[in-house]
């Protein structure tokens, strides 16, 4: 589990890819002081496992699905990643719950200037428009964003200057694809409840039972 804030910059070192998978590693500092092999780290807004790591760097293997739902399958020697170490229990929620799942991409449309924050306007599927709502929250490159603003197939964010001098986002233009994950309790309150397009027919939670128990 995550919480969206990133806390360093890394660099891919290295790539070995097959044919529909691949193992990534990645310069770090920061956040190689306490790892272990078997650690999460959000590379990207991407939930990756540590499989090797040394003083310098870290290694994980990226399966067909990964590449699949992210746009991981296009970085390169060289290209910046956000990364953040996995939330301790002792920890401080600073964004939002993130699982590091990512639910599909998207493609900037537009970068703004407004004083002293850059609008990036995002085009998606449908199917992650569905969850996005106006003042919730969302996750982009692994970032912890608020939505400003929402259409039929985009939405915008607002970025203030520390977060685009911490993140890749600074280095986004238009026509970029950037990763995307949907605030999960969204995901969770649409299956329980159920509706036509879910697989549940009946749900046991009703109106009544979360009224009762202060949810509503």
């Amino acid at each position: 589990m995550f919480t969206g804030i990133i806390e360093e910059l890394g660099e891919v070192s290295r790539l070995q890819k097959r044919e529909k998978s691949f193992k990534i590693s990645i310069r770090a500092s920061l956040i190689l002081e306490d790892m272990k092999l078997g650690d999460s780290i959000s590379t990207n807004g991407l939930c990756l496992t540590v499989s090797e790591f040394n003083q310098k760097e870290f290694t994980a293997d990226i399966m067909p699905e990964s590449l699949n739902r992210s746009n991981l399958g296009t970085l390169n020697v060289g290209a910046k990643v956000n990364l953040e170490r996995a939330m301790p229990l002792n920890g401080r929620f600073g964004g939002h719950i993130v699982s590091g799942h990512i639910d599909g991409v998207g493609q900037i449309l537009e970068v703004k200037k407004e004083e002293n924050a850059i609008w990036f306007e995002i085009k998606t599927s449908l199917n992650l428009m569905r969850y996005t709502v106006e003042k919730g929250s969302i996750t982009i490159d692994g970032i912890s964003l608020t939505v400003a603003q929402v259409k039929s197939k985009s939405f915008s964010v607002s970025i203030i200057p520390h977060t685009l001098k911490e993140t890749i986002m600074a280095d986004k233009k238009v026509g970029d694809t950037v990763n995307l994950e949907n605030d999960i309790l969204g995901k969770y309150i649409e299956k329980l409840w159920g509706d036509s397009s879910s697989s549940m027919k009946e749900s046991s939670v009703t109106k009544e039972k979360l009224f009762n128990n202060g949810f509503l």
